[in-house]
């Protein structure tokens, strides 16, 4: 699926997903939202960032995990 918001470059932060022109990897955002902040907090950690960005970072990991195979054990 393809992610207009999100680049994947082997140059910036060692290859991680990041949101495109920044270097904020996807992951920061995601964590931030899982530790309870709001994405208008995020936004004013993160100026370059847009509300579009962090929906980015949600929508490229719901898709990253659609496609993981679940093991159970």
């Amino acid at each position: 699926m393809a992610h207009e918001r999100i680049e994947i470059n082997p140059e910036v932060m060692g290859g991680k997903p990041v949101i495109r022109g920044t270097r904020v990897p996807v992951e920061t955002v995601l964590r931030k939202l899982g530790a309870g902040m709001t994405p208008d907090a995020i936004l004013a950690d993160h100026p370059r960032l847009t509300r579009e960005d962090v929906l980015a970072a949600q929508a490229f990991a719901a898709d990253y995990l659609a496609d993981e195979d679940l093991v159970y054990g």
